[in-house]
Protein backbone atom coordinates (compact mmCIF):
# COMPACT_ATOMS: atom_id res chain seq x y z
CA UNK A 1 0.00 0.00 0.00
CA UNK A 2 1.03 3.41 -0.59
CA UNK A 3 -0.01 6.67 0.57
CA UNK A 4 0.70 10.38 -0.64
CA UNK A 5 2.07 13.28 0.72
CA UNK A 6 0.76 15.86 -1.94
CA UNK A 7 -2.87 15.48 -3.37
CA UNK A 8 -2.98 19.18 -4.85
CA UNK A 9 -3.54 19.48 -8.70
CA UNK A 10 -1.06 22.06 -9.72
CA UNK A 11 -2.62 25.43 -10.24
CA UNK A 12 -1.87 25.68 -14.01
CA UNK A 13 -3.88 22.77 -15.08
CA UNK A 14 -7.06 24.32 -13.76
CA UNK A 15 -6.74 26.98 -16.35
CA UNK A 16 -7.60 26.76 -20.15
CA UNK A 17 -5.01 25.64 -22.27
CA UNK A 18 -4.04 27.32 -25.69
CA UNK A 19 -5.93 27.42 -29.22
CA UNK A 20 -5.28 24.16 -30.53
CA UNK A 21 -5.09 22.16 -27.60
CA UNK A 22 -8.15 21.76 -26.56
CA UNK A 23 -9.98 18.63 -26.74
CA UNK A 24 -13.75 18.21 -27.52
CA UNK A 25 -16.72 16.81 -25.48
CA UNK A 26 -19.59 15.43 -27.33
CA UNK A 27 -22.89 13.61 -26.54
CA UNK A 28 -23.20 10.28 -27.82
CA UNK A 29 -26.48 7.81 -28.11
CA UNK A 30 -25.69 3.97 -28.22
CA UNK A 31 -28.31 1.29 -27.82
CA UNK A 32 -28.61 -0.45 -24.64
CA UNK A 33 -29.98 -4.41 -24.39
CA UNK A 34 -29.18 -5.16 -20.98
CA UNK A 35 -31.29 -3.48 -18.32
CA UNK A 36 -33.83 -3.21 -15.68
CA UNK A 37 -37.22 -3.33 -16.70
CA UNK A 38 -40.32 -1.70 -15.00
CA UNK A 39 -41.05 -5.32 -13.42
CA UNK A 40 -37.58 -4.98 -11.92
CA UNK A 41 -36.58 -7.52 -14.22
CA UNK A 42 -33.11 -8.04 -15.82
CA UNK A 43 -33.91 -7.36 -19.48
CA UNK A 44 -31.23 -9.13 -21.44
CA UNK A 45 -30.03 -10.41 -24.61
CA UNK A 46 -27.56 -12.84 -23.33
CA UNK A 47 -27.48 -16.06 -21.18
CA UNK A 48 -27.92 -15.21 -17.80
CA UNK A 49 -29.85 -17.24 -15.44
CA UNK A 50 -31.85 -16.00 -13.18
CA UNK A 51 -29.81 -17.39 -10.04
CA UNK A 52 -26.75 -15.20 -11.14
CA UNK A 53 -28.38 -12.03 -11.74
CA UNK A 54 -30.60 -12.62 -8.54
CA UNK A 55 -33.87 -11.80 -10.24
CA UNK A 56 -35.45 -12.93 -13.36
CA UNK A 57 -34.38 -12.41 -16.99
CA UNK A 58 -36.31 -11.54 -19.51
CA UNK A 59 -36.13 -10.64 -23.21
CA UNK A 60 -37.16 -7.21 -24.60
CA UNK A 61 -36.55 -3.98 -26.55
CA UNK A 62 -33.40 -2.01 -26.98
CA UNK A 63 -33.35 1.25 -24.84
CA UNK A 64 -31.03 4.07 -26.10
CA UNK A 65 -29.19 6.28 -23.39
CA UNK A 66 -26.85 8.83 -24.30
CA UNK A 67 -22.89 9.45 -22.53
CA UNK A 68 -20.61 12.22 -22.31
CA UNK A 69 -17.36 11.40 -24.42
CA UNK A 70 -14.25 13.62 -24.12
CA UNK A 71 -11.88 13.48 -27.33
CA UNK A 72 -8.23 14.90 -26.74
CA UNK A 73 -7.01 17.84 -29.40
CA UNK A 74 -5.98 16.28 -32.71
CA UNK A 75 -8.44 13.32 -33.03
CA UNK A 76 -9.32 12.20 -36.33
CA UNK A 77 -12.11 10.02 -37.36
CA UNK A 78 -10.62 8.96 -39.95
CA UNK A 79 -6.77 8.67 -38.87
CA UNK A 80 -5.85 4.63 -39.70
CA UNK A 81 -2.84 4.62 -37.28
CA UNK A 82 -3.40 6.49 -33.94
CA UNK A 83 -5.53 4.67 -31.40
CA UNK A 84 -6.03 5.98 -27.68
CA UNK A 85 -6.13 4.84 -24.33
CA UNK A 86 -9.94 5.27 -22.49
CA UNK A 87 -10.78 5.89 -19.34
CA UNK A 88 -14.72 5.47 -18.49
CA UNK A 89 -15.78 7.80 -15.60
CA UNK A 90 -18.44 6.99 -13.22
CA UNK A 91 -20.83 9.58 -11.39
CA UNK A 92 -22.64 9.82 -7.60
CA UNK A 93 -26.21 8.66 -6.58
CA UNK A 94 -27.52 12.25 -7.87
CA UNK A 95 -25.79 12.95 -11.09
CA UNK A 96 -25.76 11.84 -14.47
CA UNK A 97 -23.36 11.64 -17.26
CA UNK A 98 -22.68 15.81 -17.25
CA UNK A 99 -21.64 15.26 -13.44
CA UNK A 100 -17.91 15.11 -13.96
CA UNK A 101 -18.20 18.15 -16.38
CA UNK A 102 -20.32 20.20 -14.37
CA UNK A 103 -19.13 19.17 -11.03
CA UNK A 104 -16.51 21.65 -10.86
CA UNK A 105 -17.67 24.27 -12.63
CA UNK A 106 -16.56 26.44 -15.85
CA UNK A 107 -12.62 28.35 -15.69
CA UNK A 108 -11.55 30.13 -18.90
CA UNK A 109 -14.98 29.38 -20.76
CA UNK A 110 -13.85 25.45 -20.52
CA UNK A 111 -15.12 22.74 -17.96
CA UNK A 112 -12.75 22.25 -15.44
CA UNK A 113 -12.43 18.64 -15.72
CA UNK A 114 -11.29 19.40 -19.45
CA UNK A 115 -8.56 21.93 -18.44
CA UNK A 116 -7.04 19.14 -16.58
CA UNK A 117 -7.07 16.68 -18.98
CA UNK A 118 -6.18 18.84 -21.62
CA UNK A 119 -3.22 20.15 -19.82
CA UNK A 120 -1.79 16.23 -18.47
CA UNK A 121 -1.77 15.86 -22.54
CA UNK A 122 -0.11 19.39 -23.45
CA UNK A 123 2.59 18.88 -20.94
CA UNK A 124 3.38 15.62 -21.89
CA UNK A 125 2.26 13.59 -18.64
CA UNK A 126 -0.22 11.31 -20.58
CA UNK A 127 -0.29 10.60 -23.87
CA UNK A 128 -3.82 11.80 -25.86
CA UNK A 129 -6.72 9.83 -24.07
CA UNK A 130 -10.51 9.48 -24.78
CA UNK A 131 -12.83 9.80 -21.72
CA UNK A 132 -16.21 8.33 -21.85
CA UNK A 133 -18.49 9.57 -18.59
CA UNK A 134 -22.11 7.40 -18.94
CA UNK A 135 -24.68 7.59 -17.12
CA UNK A 136 -24.50 4.37 -14.50
CA UNK A 137 -28.14 3.58 -14.51
CA UNK A 138 -28.77 0.77 -16.63
CA UNK A 139 -32.66 1.07 -16.22
CA UNK A 140 -35.77 1.76 -17.85
CA UNK A 141 -35.75 5.17 -16.17
CA UNK A 142 -31.76 6.01 -16.28
CA UNK A 143 -32.70 9.66 -16.79
CA UNK A 144 -34.48 10.11 -12.94
CA UNK A 145 -31.75 11.14 -11.23
CA UNK A 146 -34.19 11.24 -7.31
CA UNK A 147 -32.78 8.71 -4.71
CA UNK A 148 -35.65 6.22 -3.89
CA UNK A 149 -33.91 3.14 -2.36
CA UNK A 150 -37.34 0.91 -3.95
CA UNK A 151 -37.01 2.74 -7.40
CA UNK A 152 -35.93 0.96 -10.30
CA UNK A 153 -33.66 3.90 -11.16
CA UNK A 154 -31.54 2.97 -7.71
CA UNK A 155 -31.84 -0.75 -8.79
CA UNK A 156 -29.81 0.13 -11.93
CA UNK A 157 -26.58 1.00 -10.41
CA UNK A 158 -26.12 -2.09 -9.13
CA UNK A 159 -26.99 -3.41 -12.76
CA UNK A 160 -24.29 -1.20 -14.42
CA UNK A 161 -21.87 -4.27 -15.39
CA UNK A 162 -23.87 -6.04 -17.95
CA UNK A 163 -24.29 -2.99 -19.91
CA UNK A 164 -20.71 -1.94 -19.65
CA UNK A 165 -19.80 -5.07 -20.84
CA UNK A 166 -22.13 -6.00 -23.66
CA UNK A 167 -23.79 -2.69 -24.89
CA UNK A 168 -21.08 0.44 -24.14
CA UNK A 169 -17.74 -1.03 -24.54
CA UNK A 170 -18.44 -2.66 -27.88
CA UNK A 171 -19.86 0.38 -28.55
CA UNK A 172 -17.41 2.75 -27.66
CA UNK A 173 -14.30 0.35 -29.32
CA UNK A 174 -16.19 0.14 -32.64
CA UNK A 175 -16.80 3.81 -32.17
CA UNK A 176 -13.99 5.54 -31.60
CA UNK A 177 -10.14 5.05 -32.26
CA UNK A 178 -9.02 2.88 -28.98
CA UNK A 179 -5.87 0.01 -28.63
CA UNK A 180 -8.64 -1.75 -26.78
CA UNK A 181 -10.96 -4.09 -28.71
CA UNK A 182 -13.10 -6.34 -26.99
CA UNK A 183 -14.02 -7.99 -30.05
CA UNK A 184 -10.55 -9.50 -30.18
CA UNK A 185 -10.96 -12.74 -27.96
CA UNK A 186 -7.60 -14.33 -27.71
CA UNK A 187 -5.83 -14.35 -24.52
CA UNK A 188 -3.41 -12.34 -25.74
CA UNK A 189 -5.69 -9.77 -26.83
CA UNK A 190 -7.71 -9.18 -23.93
CA UNK A 191 -4.74 -9.11 -21.58
CA UNK A 192 -3.43 -6.48 -24.47
CA UNK A 193 -6.92 -4.64 -24.31
CA UNK A 194 -7.63 -4.36 -20.12
CA UNK A 195 -3.99 -2.55 -20.04
CA UNK A 196 -5.42 -0.12 -22.23
CA UNK A 197 -8.80 0.72 -20.27
CA UNK A 198 -9.09 2.46 -16.80
CA UNK A 199 -12.24 2.53 -14.69
CA UNK A 200 -12.98 5.06 -11.50
CA UNK A 201 -15.92 6.54 -9.63
CA UNK A 202 -17.23 9.13 -7.56
CA UNK A 203 -19.53 8.02 -4.37
CA UNK A 204 -22.10 5.34 -5.84
CA UNK A 205 -19.57 5.51 -9.31
CA UNK A 206 -16.61 4.44 -6.44
CA UNK A 207 -18.73 1.75 -5.36
CA UNK A 208 -19.54 0.86 -8.44
CA UNK A 209 -15.72 0.37 -9.29
CA UNK A 210 -15.69 -1.75 -6.54
CA UNK A 211 -19.09 -4.00 -6.11
CA UNK A 212 -19.14 -4.58 -9.74
CA UNK A 213 -15.80 -4.38 -11.33
CA UNK A 214 -13.77 -5.90 -8.41
CA UNK A 215 -16.54 -8.31 -7.48
CA UNK A 216 -18.77 -7.26 -4.56
CA UNK A 217 -22.81 -7.40 -3.89
CA UNK A 218 -25.33 -6.02 -5.65
CA UNK A 219 -28.26 -3.81 -3.82
CA UNK A 220 -32.01 -3.96 -3.60
CA UNK A 221 -34.54 -2.47 -1.49
CA UNK A 222 -34.37 -4.01 1.64
CA UNK A 223 -38.17 -3.56 1.84
CA UNK A 224 -38.71 -5.44 -1.70
CA UNK A 225 -36.26 -7.90 -0.91
CA UNK A 226 -37.83 -8.24 2.83
CA UNK A 227 -34.24 -8.09 4.31
CA UNK A 228 -32.98 -5.70 7.14
CA UNK A 229 -31.24 -2.87 5.62
CA UNK A 230 -27.33 -2.95 6.75
CA UNK A 231 -27.11 0.62 6.30
CA UNK A 232 -29.65 3.93 6.76
CA UNK A 233 -30.05 4.01 3.28
CA UNK A 234 -33.13 1.65 2.75
CA UNK A 235 -30.75 -1.16 0.98
CA UNK A 236 -29.70 -4.53 1.28
CA UNK A 237 -26.76 -6.82 -0.42
CA UNK A 238 -28.02 -9.61 -2.81
CA UNK A 239 -26.01 -11.57 -4.87
CA UNK A 240 -22.14 -11.15 -5.79
CA UNK A 241 -21.36 -9.70 -9.20
CA UNK A 242 -18.72 -11.34 -11.65
CA UNK A 243 -16.63 -8.54 -11.78
CA UNK A 244 -14.70 -6.76 -14.65
CA UNK A 245 -11.05 -7.72 -14.34
CA UNK A 246 -10.81 -9.42 -17.56
CA UNK A 247 -11.15 -5.81 -19.01
CA UNK A 248 -9.76 -2.99 -16.46
CA UNK A 249 -6.41 -3.27 -15.13
CA UNK A 250 -6.48 0.08 -13.90
CA UNK A 251 -9.33 0.77 -10.71
CA UNK A 252 -10.19 4.08 -8.78
CA UNK A 253 -12.97 4.46 -5.88
CA UNK A 254 -13.19 8.03 -4.69
CA UNK A 255 -15.58 8.62 -1.72
CA UNK A 256 -17.22 5.20 -2.37
CA UNK A 257 -20.77 5.05 -1.26
CA UNK A 258 -22.10 3.21 1.52
CA UNK A 259 -23.32 0.04 -0.29
CA UNK A 260 -19.80 -0.53 -0.68
CA UNK A 261 -18.31 -4.59 -0.37
CA UNK A 262 -15.82 -4.84 2.23
CA UNK A 263 -12.40 -5.47 1.81
CA UNK A 264 -11.37 -8.89 2.47
CA UNK A 265 -14.82 -10.19 -0.09
CA UNK A 266 -13.32 -7.65 -2.46
CA UNK A 267 -9.63 -8.76 -2.10
CA UNK A 268 -11.02 -12.33 -2.79
CA UNK A 269 -12.76 -11.47 -5.57
CA UNK A 270 -9.25 -10.09 -6.81
CA UNK A 271 -7.40 -13.01 -6.15
CA UNK A 272 -9.64 -15.47 -7.22
CA UNK A 273 -10.12 -13.74 -10.73
CA UNK A 274 -6.98 -14.45 -11.83
CA UNK A 275 -6.17 -10.76 -13.36
CA UNK A 276 -3.27 -8.80 -11.88
CA UNK A 277 -4.41 -5.53 -11.61
CA UNK A 278 -1.67 -3.33 -11.93
CA UNK A 279 -3.75 -0.10 -9.99
CA UNK A 280 -6.29 0.12 -7.45
CA UNK A 281 -6.56 3.91 -6.34
CA UNK A 282 -8.57 4.73 -3.18
CA UNK A 283 -9.46 7.99 -1.68
CA UNK A 284 -11.35 9.65 0.62
CA UNK A 285 -11.45 12.85 2.65
CA UNK A 286 -11.10 12.31 6.63
CA UNK A 287 -13.69 14.52 7.10
CA UNK A 288 -16.26 12.91 5.06
CA UNK A 289 -19.12 12.17 7.31
CA UNK A 290 -20.60 10.33 3.83
CA UNK A 291 -18.07 7.55 2.99
CA UNK A 292 -15.26 7.85 5.72
CA UNK A 293 -16.43 4.16 7.52
CA UNK A 294 -17.33 2.57 4.03
CA UNK A 295 -14.12 3.45 2.73
CA UNK A 296 -12.43 1.85 5.23
CA UNK A 297 -14.01 -0.96 5.53
CA UNK A 298 -13.33 -1.36 1.79
CA UNK A 299 -9.75 -1.13 2.44
CA UNK A 300 -9.39 -3.36 5.38
CA UNK A 301 -7.71 -6.78 4.64
CA UNK A 302 -8.35 -5.80 1.26
CA UNK A 303 -4.25 -5.82 -0.22
CA UNK A 304 -3.25 -9.10 2.06
CA UNK A 305 -6.05 -11.18 0.56
CA UNK A 306 -5.62 -10.36 -2.78
CA UNK A 307 -1.86 -10.71 -2.48
CA UNK A 308 0.26 -10.70 -5.80
CA UNK A 309 -2.95 -10.04 -7.84
CA UNK A 310 -2.62 -6.30 -6.71
CA UNK A 311 0.50 -4.81 -7.82
CA UNK A 312 0.26 -0.67 -7.05
CA UNK A 313 -1.99 0.17 -4.08
CA UNK A 314 -2.66 3.44 -3.57
CA UNK A 315 -5.08 4.01 -0.39
CA UNK A 316 -5.29 8.15 0.17
CA UNK A 317 -6.84 9.72 2.86
CA UNK A 318 -7.16 13.85 2.30
CA UNK A 319 -7.22 15.75 5.46
CA UNK A 320 -10.13 17.95 5.77
CA UNK A 321 -11.95 16.82 2.61
CA UNK A 322 -14.95 16.02 2.44
CA UNK A 323 -18.03 14.90 -0.03
CA UNK A 324 -16.89 16.95 -2.99
CA UNK A 325 -15.01 17.74 -6.40
CA UNK A 326 -11.83 18.39 -4.85
CA UNK A 327 -11.15 15.65 -3.59
CA UNK A 328 -13.00 13.55 -6.47
CA UNK A 329 -10.43 15.79 -9.22
CA UNK A 330 -7.89 15.24 -7.14
CA UNK A 331 -8.30 11.90 -7.57
CA UNK A 332 -9.10 11.82 -11.28
CA UNK A 333 -5.62 13.73 -11.48
CA UNK A 334 -3.28 11.24 -9.86
CA UNK A 335 -5.36 8.11 -10.95
CA UNK A 336 -5.00 9.61 -14.76
CA UNK A 337 -1.18 10.22 -14.34
CA UNK A 338 -0.45 6.77 -12.25
CA UNK A 339 -3.07 5.16 -14.94
CA UNK A 340 -1.25 6.36 -18.38
CA UNK A 341 1.34 8.48 -16.85
CA UNK A 342 4.25 8.04 -19.54
CA UNK A 343 6.75 6.64 -17.32
CA UNK A 344 4.52 3.84 -16.56
CA UNK A 345 4.82 1.67 -19.35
Amino acid sequence: MVNMDRTEIPAAYMKAVGSGKQGTVKDVVYPVKNYINSSRQLVTDRRIDAEEAGRATVSGEAIMKSCSVYLPAGYEKFDPDTRYNVLYLLHGVGGDHYEWLRGKGIEGGNYFLCNMLDNLIASGDIDPIIVVMPNGRSSHDWTDCTFNSEGTNMLGFYYFDYELRYDLIPFIESTFKTYANIREMSLESVEYSRMHRAIAGLSMGGMQTLNLILGGYRCDSAAIAGKESGWSNGLTETVPARGMTDLFAYLGAFSNAPTSSNGKFLGSSIALSGNRLKLLYMTCGNADKISIDCYTQSNEGLADIAGDYLDAYYQVSIKDGVHDFNVWNSGAYHFIRLSFGKGNH
